[in-house]
């Protein structure tokens, strides 16, 4: 009896040492070994994944990998050498070599860092058989970014090479590695870039590689950056692109039923293929620094304008829910509104119906300033002061997501301005301001600012009855379709669905008899707003006034929309000139794949406004000059 508990006493003993010994060596030993790694004795050697693909919403790729190779040094480590053969052998003078070292060195003497970037493959292959003469210097394999369309670069964005100061900051990435800097490849970096493998080298007190550490069992695989589905059709991306050759400005288009951003297009733009390598030090001086054009800068989401007559649309909306007008109320035109003291002031209006009762519907089939300047000020006037009543169609307006930054996925943006009573009674301070006061916010002027992105976003609105969904860019991860609560979520107006039909039916009498019936489609039924705004520009404190915008928005077909659009047109003159054809063909070519209207297409493409831009620089420049004089 006592030999078995004298057994069982050894076998648990023997267990309880075994697994003393397992958590010694797992647990308590285990930050011993992880610091060891960071030794001066461990090498570490890089193995960088491919970065994730970049594909439109039909698979059609727009952004793949292609092999590049850095040599790279560790100053420390580097043994004499024959700096003219070695300066000779990689194509650099005696100069740059020094200059390189010497900001290596700067950077640290420990730490592995660019000397030479973006070596071919084919110089590769050769460089590879000399490099064991040239001890701390040796060669990685890189990824460098390519864009089979060279469209979309505003979307995509570029990636850039880290720099000293990001690399302090996360310690994940080390000088020289590549990093998304603007667009996708900023926005969704972490997806993309995957994680790097590791090679843990032992050496020996002469600094020479002795073979594995610890058999490698530290070592780690490189995992493949994740592909990116967008929502992005690149064909209307790039048919944009086309029809804004020539011109300033942006077209977005959205899907109402999703929120999903078909198409992101500003003009002027460049060829994202020119930011990759080292083209990239000479055609980045050149976009950042052209402040005319500004390439570099997004009209479609940072770009702020009055949004003109399609905002009449959402002053309809609003003085229906408000209950100040009812679709059969008339209002007269006669050539414009008059207002202020003993009507002294006047605004024009060119919808050519003098004297005679306009309704909601007819008031946006022609446009008439008029009338929507006396919804405006019923809705103002409805409450007991002008701020009660400036704040209570503040909020109606800024339900449509104007006024506020909509939250896409985008690393860029602005917010835009719809203004409430604290704005006027910071202008005002005694209070003594009333609707008349701010009559230009009734035809979208005045101190109202929008982005294209949210004039389609609004049309998106509208095209849903009262509803819509936050903008977005991303449809699936890795192929999988994302299902983000962001994304999906509805934002609904402040305004009754039953409100929509009369303005909806004002948007399709656009097209039938309004200021966009010589671009009606014969097989689509379009719902859309021309809009032409004035364009002001104060230089030295005096107020110029040059070419007005060209404004369309538009949603199609009626039934069942798919497509939602805002098209801007900087200097373009009349919404129905230049905006109104280009929505057209926008619309045609994205739901039937193909245009029709070939006059209007070559008309489109052909159509450039460099001279107006020439000229309006040379006034500004020419008033500038005599103000200093």
């Amino acid at each position: 009896m006592k030999r078995g508990y004298l057994l069982s006493f050894f076998i648990l003993l023997t267990a309880g040492i075994f697994i003393a010994k397992l958590f010694f060596l797992q647990v308590v030993n285990q930050e011993h070994n992880t610091n060891s790694l960071q030794s001066s004795t461990v090498k570490r050697i890089y193995d960088y994944p491919e970065r994730g693909y970049i594909l439109d919403r039909n698979n059609v790729l727009l952004v793949t990998d292609k092999q590049s190779y850095n040599l790279m040094v560790i100053p420390k480590e580097v043994q004499p050498l024959d700096t003219l053969e070695f300066c000779q052998l990689i194509g650099i003078d005696k100069e740059s070599f020094k200059k390189r070292y010497e900001k290596a060195r700067h950077w640290s003497p420990r730490l592995p860092s660019v000397f030479l970037a973006h070596i071919s493959k084919e110089n590769y292959a050769y460089l590879q058989e000399k490099m064991h003469k040239y001890i701390g210097f040796y060669i990685v394999k890189k990824s460098l970014r390519y864009y089979p369309l060279n469209s979309a670069a505003n979307i995509l964005g570029y990636v850039n090479e880290v720099n000293d100061e990001t690399a302090r900051k996360n310690p994940y990435y080390q000088a020289g590695e590549l990093i998304g800097t603007t667009g996708i490849e900023k926005q969704y970096e972490k997806q993309l870039r995957g994680v790097k493998g590791v090679k843990y080298m032992q050496r020996d007190r002469f600094n020479k590689i002795t073979g594995p550490y610890k058999n490698s069992i530290y070592d780690t695989l490189p995992i493949a950056g994740q592909d990116l589905t967008l929502t992005i059709d690149s064909e209307l991306q790039q048919y944009g692109e086309q029809l804004l050759q020539g011109k300033r400005g942006g077209i977005v288009a959205i899907e109402p039923a999703t929120g999903e951003i078909l198409a992101l297009i500003t003009a002027p733009s460049y060829n994202p293929n020119y930011m990759v390598g080292r083209l990239r030090s000479k055609y980045s001086v050149q976009f950042f620094g052209d402040t005319i054009n500004k390439p570099m800068y997004d009209r479609s989401l940072l770009a702020q304008y009055a949004p003109g007559s399609p905002f009449k649309m959402i002053q309809g909306l609003v003085g229906l829910q408000e209950e100040v007008i009812t679709p059969e109320t008339p209002f007269r035109c006669f050539h414009g509104y008059r207002y202020g003291a003993g009507e002294s002031a006047f605004m024009g209006c060119h919808c050519n119906i003098y004297n005679m009762p306009i309704k909601l519907q007819r008031g946006i089939a022609k446009s008439c300033n008029s009338y929507f300047s006396n919804v405006y000020r019923r809705i103002i006037e409805k409450y007991p002061t002008a701020s009660e009543g400036m704040n209570a169609w503040s909020k109606h307006v800024k339900s449509f997501g104007l006024g506020e930054f909509l939250g896409y996925d985008l690393p860029q943006g602005k917010r835009g301005l719809i203004p409430d009573a604290a704005l006027y009674n910071h202008w005002y301070p005694d209070g003594r301001w009333r609707a008349t006061y701010t009559i230009s916010n009734a035809i979208g002027q005045g101190q109202i600012l929008t982005t294209p992105i949210q004039l389609a976003n609004m049309t998106a609105a509208i095209a849903n009855r009262g509803h819509y969904y936050t903008p977005h860019i991303l449809k699936k991860q890795n192929g999988v379709h994302i299902t983000d609560s962001l994304y999906t979520t509805v934002h609904n107006t402040t305004i009754d669905k039953k409100h929509f039909t009369p303005v909806i039916e004002g948007m399709h009498d656009v097209f039938k008899s309004g200021t966009a019936k010589h671009v009606r489609l014969k097989n689509i039924e379009i719902c859309g707003k021309t809009g032409t705004a004035e364009n002001f520009v104060r230089v030295n404190d005096q107020k110029i006034q040059f070419e007005d915008h060209s404004i369309f928005v538009a949603f199609a077909p009626k039934k069942n929309p798919k497509i939602a659009i805002a098209v801007y047109i900087e200097n373009g003159g009349y919404g129905s000139t230049i905006a109104a054809p280009i929505t057209s063909l926008m619309i045609e070519k994205y739901l039937t794949g193909k245009t029709t209207n070939k006059w209007y297409e070559q008309r489109m493409f052909e159509t450039s406004l460099e001279d107006v831009y020439n000229r309006q620089l040379k006034i500004m420049q020419t008033k500038s000059e005599n103000t200093e004089e």
